[in-house]
């Protein structure tokens, strides 16, 4: 069976230069930049203390002002949450399929983690249920992980329902994780952004999309079929200007909608159609997230 890592680092070498790569590994450094302690136990407060690591709650239970003491992480550990229900199965607009697209962004983002000595899990699931595999360091671990998402996205699996593998995260992950949300052009509603919110507040998240195939016209599969619902759109009524433009616009909308959701939760999001474009999307992801947690240092 063919190495899926193998796959993803045949490409990211064929796309990227080795000062592509150093960036890369610059970028994915920064993400942990100022973030690497964590919580270790409570501690009386004395002079010279930061005010800001008084535990506020622990000090009215204990009567006098006990502080938060933290230990250094050497070791970071990366949670891959994909999408695999069956609309993962679907056309990007390259034409490829978004599984292919889908594998070879975690595998990007898991390699970058493993060439930083990280730990890498996933979180994958659609509406028949949530799977998690805890985060371990690792080329066979990743090389796993990356088929467990190929083998689950099938034309016939479940439908995606991303707000239950966010409520598990929620439910269920413990200590400070960097999140990355693979999926499909995922718009999350008030539940699902409200999960969002508090798993940022608790985790470092970014969200990588992929984006939808246009409408097919020509070739034998030219009916446009939506693999979730099952609706078609003949290529004879695809062909029409007046359809095909209604249907960019109504896609355009979409994007700067979800675009806004997610600015407005302070999560970076990235798209990309085709495997050429992963690795400019992820650079481009980690440098949002980047210049996002800038701006709310400031």
């Amino acid at each position: 069976m063919p190495s899926l890592l193998q796959r993803v680092k045949s490409k990211m070498f064929i796309f990227a230069h080795r000062k592509t790569m150093t960036l890369l590994d610059g970028e994915y450094g920064s993400v942990f930049k100022g973030r690497s302690l964590d919580f270790d136990d409570l501690r009386s407060y004395v002079p010279g203390d930061e005010i800001r690591d008084i535990d506020w709650k622990a000090t009215a239970r204990h009567g006098s002002p006990l502080v938060k003491r933290y230990t250094a992480v050497r070791r970071h550990s990366v949670l891959l949450l994909v999408d695999t229900g069956r609309a993962m199965a679907a056309e990007a607009a390259s034409g490829e399929t978004k599984r292919d697209i889908v594998v070879d962004a975690a595998g990007v983002l898991g390699y970058l983690a493993v060439r930083h000595g990280d730990d890498v899990g996933l979180l994958h699931g659609s509406l028949e249920g949530t799977h998690y595999v805890p985060p371990k360091s690792g080329e066979d671990q990743l090389e796993r992980l990356l088929r467990r998402v190929h083998d689950a996205v099938t034309p016939d699996a479940p439908a995606s329902a991303m707000a239950q593998q966010l409520d598990y995260a929620l439910r269920y992950l413990k200590g400070r994780l960097l999140i990355v949300g693979v999926a499909d052009e995922f718009m999350p509603d008030a539940r699902a952004q409200d999960l969002l919110r508090r798993l940022a507040a608790r985790h470092e998240v970014l969200w990588f999309t992929v984006k939808d195939a246009v409408l097919a016209v020509e070739g034998p599969a030219a009916t446009s079929r939506d693999v979730e619902d099952g609706s078609t759109i003949p290529a004879g009524l695809a062909a029409k200007p007046e359809v095909r433009a209604a249907y960019a616009a109504a896609m355009l909308r979409r994007e700067e909608e979800r675009r806004e959701v997610f600015r407005r939760l302070g999560i970076a999001e990235e798209q990309a159609g085709s495997s050429g474009e992963v690795l400019a999307a992820v650079f481009s992801l980690l440098e949002r997230h980047k210049a996002g947690r800038g701006r709310h240092a400031g």
